[in-house]
């Protein structure tokens, strides 16, 4: 599988976010507080929902699962003029990515990213940036169904030649 790769732009998100590990997983209790409440966001500018990690530097060296990371559920806006009572602000930094798109059930999705660490990653003309990864879930997901599909964004840099 290969990625396409792109320059994003940045991102103004309005959402919820929630502290947790992969031993420790809590997406399900961080979307089910978010979903009720993304109407309350009246600037967005699409339907699409983003699912954010922010890892801290070198999260991925030496991989624990019980190490913390944030996790984020957010819709994009176009600005941060109303933010509704108990969400929060996140930008999205301007980066190169490799986006993989994904089909199938959202519980499977750990396999995709096993590869694109463990097999893609090391063999391409990229290293792992330190900017925060994300899936963007639009009109084709689906959650649990086989047919779903979302796009999987991970930041990466060109690897420096030093010949």
């Amino acid at each position: 599988m290969q990625p396409r790769i792109e320059t994003l732009q940045e991102k103004k998100l309005i959402g919820k976010q929630i502290k947790m590990s992969y031993s420790n997983n809590r997406t399900i209790e961080l979307w089910r507080n978010f979903m009720p409440r993304r109407k309350e966001i009246k600037n967005n500018t699409g339907s699409d929902l983003y699912s954010i990690e922010v890892y801290e530097p070198g999260f991925f060296n030496s991989f624990n699962p019980e190490r913390e990371f944030v996790k984020w559920a957010a819709v994009e806006v176009l600005d941060f003029s109303l933010v509704p009572g108990d969400m929060e602000t996140f930008t999205l930094p301007a980066g190169l990515y490799a986006i993989f798109v994904y089909k199938g059930p959202a519980s499977a999705a750990s396999q995709l990213y096993q590869y694109i660490l463990a097999d893609w990653l090391p063999r391409s003309e990229y290293l792992l940036d330190n900017r925060s990864h994300f899936a963007v879930m639009g009109s084709k997901y689906k959650n649990e169904d086989p047919n779903s599909e979302e796009e999987i964004w991970i930041p990466v840099k060109l690897k420096v030649n030093r010949n």
